[in-house]
């Protein structure tokens, strides 16, 4: 059994129990508090974090943790880093604080900037995604055996082109991407979802792109980047460039495209996020 093999069933186990910590919370009345960057965190959140830095440790002791919860690590210490966990203990804790279902626990292993395989689960549903590049892609439905996930190439008949959309970030740039991907592609169906969950909707075939120009952080992102790699799709810097996780000063992420692979109007979406 490879180190993936043995990692990976063991860490969407670890999800699942963080998810659990996560509920008592949730429609609680939690108290919101304000991290240095005005971000808001819970008690959710870091009891989150505590399952899973123990449960990681406990996996794999030599492989570092960089969490959303405990993110202040020196640059000089990450550069070392070859292979190490990035985390977000409650992703959507906007979602969480305003009673959605729309959270969700992300783990992903990251090996030389590149997401070997990613975890995200729904606390709210029990279900679970998971997957990497060259593993495949697999959702699990709560108490139900995991099923394999492909992107899609084409809309299914009578489905328009369907864009993954936050509710909080649009801006004129999108709106251009929009205004453009649409003369290219025809009507499209735009679709708003919190959380990690748009780039899960793409991986599961429900929808065609997920692009993102506005702020997130490392994160937010390389978890679900390793389900939708494992369903056949691609992650890109909007000069259409590999998005990767370097160690660099700053953990926020730049712009991305998030598609299936080989689609026509590839060029034509990088074209418009990057003219």
């Amino acid at each position: 059994m490879s180190d993936v093999e043995r990692l990976l069933p063991e860490v969407v186990a670890l999800a699942h129990r963080a998810g659990a910590a996560i509920l008592p919370f949730w429609r609680a009345d939690v108290q919101v508090m304000a991290k240095a960057d005005e971000s808001p965190v819970t008690a959710a959140d870091l009891a989150a974090h505590q399952v899973i830095v123990e449960g990681l440790t406990a996996l794999a002791p030599d492989i570092p943790i960089l969490s959303e919860e405990d993110a202040d690590i020196a640059l000089a210490v990450r550069e070392q880093w070859t292979r190490w966990w990035l985390v977000d203990p409650l992703d959507g804790t906007k979602e969480f604080i305003n009673g959605s279902e729309e959270f969700t626990v992300n783990i992903a292993l990251i090996e030389r900037g590149q997401v070997v395989f990613g975890v995200v689960t729904v606390p709210t549903t029990g279900s679970a995604y998971y997957g990497g590049a060259g593993l495949g892609a697999w959702h699990a439905a709560a108490g139900q055996p995991a099923e394999a996930i492909s992107v899609r190439q084409v809309p299914a008949p009578g489905s328009a082109f369907t864009v993954v959309a936050s509710r909080r970030h649009s801006s004129p740039a999108q709106e251009h991407l929009l205004a453009g991907l649409s003369a290219v592609v025809g009507p499209l169906d735009l679709v708003s979802v919190g959380s990690s969950l748009k780039f899960c909707l793409l991986a599961e075939g429900a929808a065609d792109c997920y692009p993102r120009l506005a702020p997130t952080s490392q994160w937010d992102t390389a978890a679900a980047q390793g389900v939708l790699e494992g369903a056949g799709g691609e992650v890109l810097q909007i000069d259409g460039q590999p998005f990767v996780y370097p160690a660099r000063p700053s953990l926020l992420n730049p712009s991305f495209l998030a598609l299936p692979r080989n689609v026509p109007w590839r060029e034509s979406l990088v074209a418009l996020a990057h003219p």
